[in-house]
């Protein structure tokens, strides 16, 4: 059985085609959508998802989230006594949605279909299969989440040829990908985006507006890890008000003393007006990439999250000068689609066979030197060799010569950007290779790069005067090392993880917790007594009395601060 996977920033979710359909899997919480949230219990034990997510407030320096962002980088994030790189914490999300699939299923799962955004280089797209294979998942593709998003649209049951837009503006990245369908081929024409923006940046808006209004409270607290998680939870809780209503308050207890912001959606755009014009930018490129106009669309699709808001429809709206499609559930297209794609993998009978083009996301080239003005040396020049949006699998080759006279060596940087300096751009490898002293100008090299499906990169390097060749293939340095591998991954597997079974139990605490600080006076007083009673069933470890108490202290909850959500 092949899973389907959406990891994302602020949720991740797990389905299953089966029986002629898609199947999405509840956790252990009975939800579809997992938070893409990791933490530690008082007594050290793992906490994965919305028990995690509740605790973030109260427990900032034992609770990981957002970690999607840093994928590909070193950055390390320190719960308790230990730190966690961005791609450990992703494979513990993976974990859980595993066990979860396992769970439903019945059966053990190995194999899963990951999505990435589309925007995601090189360095990232590895880590995310290295996040999967921690997680003791073969991945058997990354699909890009906006190419998703077009499975579950039913492009791909579609005859008459058709281009369409996906808009994918999730919790912390944005993608923009053109797509044409043609006699059962879907083809992506062009992908761009943005890996460092979404409704997490929005927040920010109106985290900055409590700040500017409270400043002397606040803003004297800035480094407050505690202070700055309080300020994102109830500036996410503000921003989905303003989803459905024109007035949200904002609201925040620090010190004993809660401090409000009423906010306007009309003052929100305009707050947050320079996010909403960068979300222009990409998809001017995109069409451009594309040799499109927007009238040669025929929808705009609109995926994630953050697509619910209201100013992001006005926008993409004025935009197009039309209504964008929302028939779609934003927060379930991306794994409904790596669910179509698993089946597809699986080759299931009620699937009609479909070829599925990808592009390649950035330029993929080599650093070179040019002589400048007076005969001046310039070094570190980007040349690219597969231009960006260029279909794969793709082969594409440039001549290059030696620079000095009597020069015996040439070392190719491969590099991955669309920056004229590499300086710039991301840094993938390099090759060296001999070649025969003779003037400059003389000796040429051919340089070829092939990328496939999957995103491997293979360079090779010839010397048509010598046959001298050499080759490489990217990898990622921690791939090279296998015993390093199953050795992180035996760390996280002997990690202390919660039983599922207690996972609703966890998160009505730690969300009755969060309260408790959250309010003052009688009404803190009150969350007190609920969290005693509870506490009290709980140690009487009868089930069905668990249940019913919980159920209980989640309603009075409500009736405090409104309904939990995803």
């Amino acid at each position: 059985m092949i899973i389907g996977i959406d990891l994302g920033t602020t949720n991740s979710a797990v389905g299953v085609w089966r029986e002629g359909k898609v199947e999405l899997v509840p956790n252990s919480l009975g939800a579809t959508l997992t938070p893409s949230a990791v933490g530690l219990d008082d007594d050290g034990a793992l906490l994965v998802g919305l028990a995690a997510r509740e605790r973030r407030s109260t427990h900032p320096h034992l609770t990981a989230t957002t970690f999607k962002r840093y994928m590909g980088t070193t950055r390390a994030t320190k719960l308790g006594d230990k730190s966690y790189s961005p791609e450990e914490l992703s494979a513990l999300v993976l974990a859980r949605l595993k066990a979860d699939a396992e769970a439903y299923l019945g059966e053990p799962v190995r194999e899963a279909v990951i999505t990435v955004p589309a925007y995601f280089n090189d360095k990232q797209r590895k880590a995310t299969r290295r996040a999967g294979e921690l997680a003791g998942l073969k991945v058997e593709r990354l699909l890009n989440e906006p190419t998703a998003a077009a499975l579950a649209y039913g492009i791909h049951e579609l005859a008459d040829e058709s281009r369409f837009l996906v808009f994918d503006l999730g919790g912390g990245t944005f993608d923009v990908s053109v797509l044409e369908i043609f006699e059962g081929v879907i083809e992506v024409r062009a992908s761009t985006g943005d890996n460092r923006l979404g409704g997490e940046d929005f927040n920010k808006v109106l985290v900055d507006r409590m700040r500017a209004e409270h400043r002397e409270a606040l803003s004297a607290d800035a480094p407050s890890e505690a202070l700055a998680t309080r300020l994102e939870a109830a500036a996410e809780k503000a921003r989905r008000a303003l989803t459905v209503g024109d007035r949200a308050e904002m609201a925040v207890t620090w010190k004993d003393q809660t401090y409000t912001l009423d906010v306007t959606a009309e003052a929100f755009e305009a707050a947050a007006a320079p996010l909403l014009a960068k979300l222009k930018e990409p998809v001017t490129r995109a069409l451009r990439d594309g040799g499109l106009r927007p009238d040669d669309l025929k929808e705009i699709i609109l995926v994630g999250g953050a697509t619910r808001m209201p100013v992001v429809r006005r926008t993409v709206t004025r935009m197009f000068g039309r209504f964008p499609s929302t028939a779609v559930h934003p927060d379930e297209a991306v794994v409904i689609g790596a669910a179509i794609q698993a089946g597809l993998k699986s080759r299931d009978a009620a699937l009609k066979d479909v070829v599925m083009t990808d592009v390649c996301p950035y330029s993929l080239g080599v650093d070179v030197a040019e002589h400048g003005p007076g005969g001046m040396l310039r070094t570190g020049i980007f040349s690219p060799v597969i231009e960006r949006n260029t279909v794969v699998p793709a082969s594409r080759s440039k001549i290059f010569s030696t620079m000095q006279n009597g020069q015996r060596k040439v070392l190719f940087g491969i590099y991955q950007g669309e920056a004229r300096m590499v300086s710039e751009n991301v840094r993938l490898g390099e090759v060296e290779i001999s070649v025969p002293p003779a003037r400059a100008g003389e000796i040429s090299l051919e340089c070829r790069f092939s990328y496939d499906i999957n995103g491997l990169i293979e360079i090779d390097v010839l010397v048509p005067q010598t046959n001298e060749r050499r080759q490489l293939v990217i990898v990622d340095e921690d791939d090279r090392d296998a015993p390093d591998l199953e050795a992180r991954r035996a760390v996280l597997a002997a990690l202390k993880v919660n039983p599922r079974d207690a996972d609703a139990n966890r998160a009505a605490l730690a969300r009755a917790q969060r309260c408790y600080e959250m309010f003052l006076g009688e009404v803190r007083e009150h969350v007190g007594m609920l969290i005693s009673q509870f506490e009290g069933v709980l140690d009487g470890q009868d089930p069905r009395q668990i249940d019913a108490a919980r159920q209980q202290l989640l309603a009075a909850l409500d009736e405090l601060e409104g309904e939990s959500f995803l």
